[in-house]
């Protein structure tokens, strides 16, 4: 194949210019000599001996019982943590030790090789479970090492940033710590052929405690080893833990602060006159929109389809209500101002003051004597209303001229009615008032009540967010 394969490019070759033709020569010259070197090239006689008779495809002890692998991390760096898709982004360094019986050599320093050449051994199968994405760094050339000792422990080093899974309770978020593992399982091994183990135990794990992260810190980690069951067998699992408390202040200055000074806005209402009403509505108005937005905001850094009620929504839940409060507030005690007698009399008091004079009129001209009711009558009254006047006084008296007894006249079924009348005015104004006789009042009121309340909310927030 590689003869007809010459032939070919030959034929190519000599088809070109001459001096063209004697470069691309010299060329593919160069170049067969390389692969023949490559392909045939010498490796040191220690490598040689340890690799004669060495099969890569067969694990160390393969009769004799499982080969243990020591694990041991470095945490290089911890890039990015995101709730959106709860994961995070993470460089390490994997080191992994095992012994191999076929690679003992006589000496007593190890031999430290290029990277390449793990391809000539057998290596642990080992893969980050939770992993979504992994690369490993080949800048300038792949980030491994082998090292071999001369009692055939061998050491696999690797540098590989990973994207891991990691899940996250957001109930008390930004006040929430989470907990995040790293697992490393054998793929095709199982514990009858691997057993991981950590090498130094929970010191088995460096560089998180000069760790800087953006939100977030490290406040504890520990290691365990487990075994993971699965249906074609039990797999060796080692299970780097790590928990992480996020940094509140962050959030303190971006939401809380802001949310409680547009509550504390919004009570600037309260010492505004009631007649006021362009400026009363806009602060309402203003409040509740700025708010909105500032909800809005907060939901951006966070996963939309989260079924979590988050501390953060709780709190901006209770100063939006206590903000949309101060704007019904204005409503009821400007409504209550409308419907006050006070208010009633001044728009409609002409209107009363003429029903009353009529009401009263009427009722005296029936309750008291004739002659009195003449007196009411204006002197140059016309002279028909004078025989309506004595018909009056007629039938209010006895056929013997003797005046009757106010007191026993039967009751009138017009003074009754406004009686009803004004039991259900005064009925509703205490219904509508909410027993507040002056509507001014409300506001003197709202003055205490809102700011003690907003405070004793804030109490019982901080309190159960933070200790329980």
């Amino acid at each position: 194949m590689k003869k007809e394969t010459q032939k070919t490019i030959l034929t190519c070759v000599f088809s070109l210019p001459v001096s063209l033709s004697v470069f691309v020569l010299r060329l593919l010259e160069s170049s067969m000599l390389n692969a023949e070197v490559k392909e045939g090239e010498i490796l040191p006689p220690t490598i040689q001996r340890l690799m004669k008779g060495y099969n890569k495809y067969l694990r160390p002890f393969f009769d004799n019982g499982p080969v243990t692998v020591g694990m041991s991390l470095d945490i290089a760096s911890i890039d990015t943590i995101s709730e959106i898709n709860m994961d995070y982004t993470a460089t390490i360094f994997l080191r992994q030790r095992w012994t191999d019986e076929r690679l003992v050599f006589e000496g007593n320093k190890s031999l430290s090789l290029d990277g390449r050449l793990v391809e000539l051994l057998w290596v642990p199968d080992t893969f980050i479970v939770d992993s979504k994405k992994s690369f490993l760094h080949d800048i300038t050339v792949e980030n491994r090492l082998i090292r071999i000792f001369p009692n055939g422990t061998v050491l696999y080093a690797l540098r590989i940033t990973t994207t891991v899974a990691c899940n996250m309770d957001l109930t008390k978020y930004p006040m929430d710590k989470q907990t995040c593992t790293l697992q490393l399982e054998s793929w095709g091994y199982n514990i009858n052929d691997v057993m991981f183990y950590w090498t130094r135990g929970n010191e088995s794990v460096s560089g998180l405690d000069t760790l800087q992260l953006a939100q977030y810190t490290v406040e504890d980690h520990y290691t365990s080893v487990s075994e993971a069951v699965y249906e074609t067998g039990n797999y060796p699992k080692l299970v780097f833990h790590f928990e992480l408390k996020r940094s509140i202040l962050y959030f303190i200055l971006e939401t809380y602060v802001p949310s409680s000074l547009l509550v504390v806005l919004s009570w600037v209402s309260f010492w505004i006159s009631l007649s006021s009403v362009p400026a009363r509505i806009c602060i309402g108005v203003t409040t509740v929109l700025t708010m909105t937005t500032l909800m809005m905001g907060a939901r951006t850094s966070l996963p939309n389809a989260n079924c979590f009620i988050k501390a953060i929504d709780v709190y901006l839940g209770i100063c939006f209500s206590f903000i949309f409060g101060a704007l019904i507030e204005y409503a009821v005690a400007h409504f209550c101002t409308l419907t006050h007698p006070d208010a009633h009399i001044y728009m409609y008091g002409h209107h009363m003051h003429d029903f009353d004079d009529e009401k009263n009129g009427m009722v005296h001209t029936i309750s008291s004597h004739p002659n009195r009711a003449k007196r009411r009558k204006d002197p140059d009254a016309t002279s028909n209303t004078a025989p309506a006047s004595l018909e009056l006084t007629v039938s209010t008296s006895s056929p013997s001229g003797i005046e009757p007894n106010p007191e026993a006249s039967p009751p009138e079924p017009t003074h009754w009615c406004i009686t009803v009348l004004i039991t259900i005015r005064k009925v509703l104004r205490a219904i509508y008032c909410c027993h507040v006789e002056n509507p001014h009042h409300i506001d003197n009121y709202s003055r205490v009540t809102f700011p003690l309340s907003f405070v004793m909310v804030n109490l019982l927030y901080w309190t159960y967010y933070l200790y329980f």
